[in-house]
């Protein structure tokens, strides 16, 4: 193993998911790319949008590269934390505007990552068929070893 890909999505749970990716990637001398995927900023202004990091969207979408730059700068700042929270500075970090699933799979390939390190929600049945589970698009369409961490509270 020479590089772990560790996907995190600005969630509560993102702590221990890049907690564990880490531990795994430093027992195998591995180098660590964090990567936070976020959607084009038109989504972040419907009214089904669930803010994370404290981020409530965006309710003027006057322009999308000025919306697109603030995704961007948000998702470095939180991924900067986490590098700091890991204590590794050698840590690369990684933002990209996409779909989750094949963001992390294409960033994955272009960084030959050997590993993909993600966490799985575990939401309930009706909203996996409504909206589809990121974890599980990621596992059905790589052929990259992943290591699911599950979140789900007790």
């Amino acid at each position: 193993m020479n590089k772990v890909l560790i996907a995190l999505d600005c969630n509560t749970t993102d702590k221990k998911i890049a907690e564990v990716g880490f531990s795994f990637a430093k027992a195998m001398h591995a180098e660590v790319i964090l990567l936070h995927a976020f959607l084009t900023p038109i989504d972040y202004s419907s009214v089904s949008y669930e803010p994370i990091m404290g981020f409530a969207g965006f309710s003027n979408l006057d322009t999308y590269q000025q919306n697109s730059e603030i995704l961007t700068k948000t998702g470095l700042d939180f991924l900067d934390n986490v590098k700091k929270h890991l204590g590794d500075s050698s840590i690369e970090t990684v933002v990209k505007e996409g779909e989750y699933a094949e963001t992390i799979l294409e960033t994955a390939n272009l960084y030959h990552a050997d590993i993909i390190v993600i966490g799985s929600h575990s939401k309930k049945w009706l909203e996996k068929i409504v909206m589809g589970s990121t974890t599980e698009k990621v596992l059905h369409d790589t052929n990259i070893p992943l290591l699911i961490i599950p979140t789900k509270k007790k």
